[in-house]
């Protein structure tokens, strides 16, 4: 994903369109779990996983862009994606004031996306 338009990370992939109701989900990087999806929005062009990261005395809040699903996998009530834990965790925080801000939003998908897949 790596180059490619913002609104290409912020949008769910045309196989994951409608993701359903997936809070609650495990979030699992390439190289294991990292925690769980919080809240999650379909809106188009601006689609997110909020996933909390652990314990709540330890753990962060980040926001995930809906780009970097691999593929969820409802049975099991789990989310892919195609990052790994530490690109996960040391992602910035969320900031909820921040959420619709553009400029944060593009500095997430400039980070997310500069990772590759």
């Amino acid at each position: 994903m790596a180059g490619e338009p913002s609104s290409v990370m912020w949008s769910y992939r045309e196989d994951i369109l409608n993701p359903g109701d997936i809070g609650g989900y495990s979030i699992h990087a390439v190289d294991g779990d990292i925690g769980k999806v919080d809240k999650h929005d379909i809106e188009a062009g601006r689609s997110y996983l909020l996933v909390a990261t652990g314990p709540w005395i330890f753990g962060k809040t980040v926001m995930l862009p809906a780009g970097v699903i691999d593929r969820i996998d409802h049975e099991d009530k789990v989310v892919h994606v195609s990052r790994t834990k530490d690109q996960i965790k040391n992602a910035p925080e969320y900031e909820e004031s921040r959420r619709d801000d553009e400029t944060y939003r593009t500095g997430l998908g400039d980070y997310y996306g500069g990772l590759g897949a």
